[in-house]
């Protein structure tokens, strides 16, 4: 069924987008546009809305909504991953020396038990769904990859004229500057009865459209298909069965991994950026390594700078991992529930 979800995320028109609120309700918007017509029905039903009214982005975010809810407690060491041994941005290490907490109890296993849940059609399908749209969302923002000062909801920054901390620039302040810095252009519906369909009048649309008309219908059109590829697994052999025993001992997880749903392949590929870029290495100063709690002895590190925000805004970077996120779950989603002759009736993205 992966040939069924590529074809469909390959289609362009020279040939025929845990975050916060917003982010996640963009990683459902932009899955939405790539949706079989027959995944989407199936969603809605499980959703229990009607399919005319049916939209993903108002559920993208219920799984932060019932954090605070007892019987809910359980689920919430599984919005992140915390490697041992990484410390960004001086050292980027993604489970060559484990992981903390029990085995399997994280966002890797977590989008893996949800994915596994919907395939085997057991009963509690509803939340299983909405856990799997949300998680897919967190593994896409890199501080949900990271134990380091919790994430960096410990580290102390400012941002334009507020103090903040890191996990907040990156689960909203980036996004919502971006929002406000959508280019006016792009109020006006595009020539995609597939994009306007997926919008309801939020305050992200016009963002939206920027992320496919410049993003998967520009610069990275010829990466989509490969986004939502997982690697193919080495042929079992002795050599194999050996190293398998090692990546256990060295703390891979390989049972999260397959064809369906690979989300340490794809952590594993998100995760440098925070040495890269989301850590600045200032944040490493002796007199900015303050015991939690307390305040750090010099001025806050601004971080809508050129330096910083300037950089992600012109690298094109948030919009990239939203557009990337909903391109894997929209190849997920269709290769549970479409069916084989669909791609036909979905349509180019763009009208004739």
């Amino acid at each position: 069924m992966r040939v069924l979800s590529l074809l469909a995320l390959a289609v362009s028109p020279a040939r025929v987008l845990a975050w916060g609120a917003a982010g996640h309700e963009i990683v459902a918007t932009i899955a939405e546009i790539y949706m079989l017509p027959s995944t989407m029905s199936t969603l809605c039903a499980i959703l229990n809305m009607p399919y005319e009214t049916c939209h993903l982005a108002p559920i993208a975010s219920w799984a932060d909504r019932i954090k605070g809810l007892p019987i809910y407690r359980w689920a919430n060491v599984l919005h992140y991953v915390n490697p041992l041994g990484d410390h960004p941005s001086e050292t980027c290490s993604f489970g060559e020396h484990g992981w903390v907490g029990r085995e399997g109890i994280n966002l890797l296993g977590a989008i893996r038990n949800t994915t596994d849940w919907l395939v085997d059609g057991k009963d509690g399908a509803n939340e299983a769904l909405k856990f799997l749209i949300h998680f897919i969302g967190d593994l896409h923002m890199p501080l949900h990859l990271t134990g380091r000062d919790k994430g960096g909801t410990d580290v102390k920054v400012h941002f334009a004229r507020r103090t903040t901390n890191l996990h907040s620039v990156w689960d909203n302040l980036l996004i919502a500057k971006a929002i406000r810095e959508t280019p006016r252009n792009y109020t006006r519906p595009l020539p995609s009865r597939r994009v306007e369909g997926a919008l309801k009048g939020s305050i992200y649309d016009s963002y939206v459209r920027q992320i496919v008309w410049e993003g998967l219908l520009g610069v990275w059109q010829d990466e989509i298909v490969e986004w939502a590829t997982c690697p193919i697994p080495a042929q079992p052999s002795l050599y194999s069965s050996a190293q398998t025993v090692l990546r256990r001992l060295r703390g891979f997880p390989p049972d999260t991994d397959d064809l369906l749903v690979c989300p340490y392949a794809w952590a594993a590929d998100i995760h440098p950026l925070n040495c890269e870029i989301v850590w600045p290495a200032q944040l490493n100063m002796t007199d900015y390594l303050v015991a939690e709690g307390n305040e750090p002895t010099t001025p806050l590190l601004q971080l809508d700078e050129p330096w910083y925000s300037g950089r992600i805004k012109q690298e094109f970077l948030i919009e990239r991992l939203l557009a990337t996120a909903g391109i894997r779950l929209a190849a997920v989603l269709n290769d549970i529930f479409g069916e084989d002759d669909d791609v036909t009736s979905l349509g180019p993205l763009v009208d004739a």
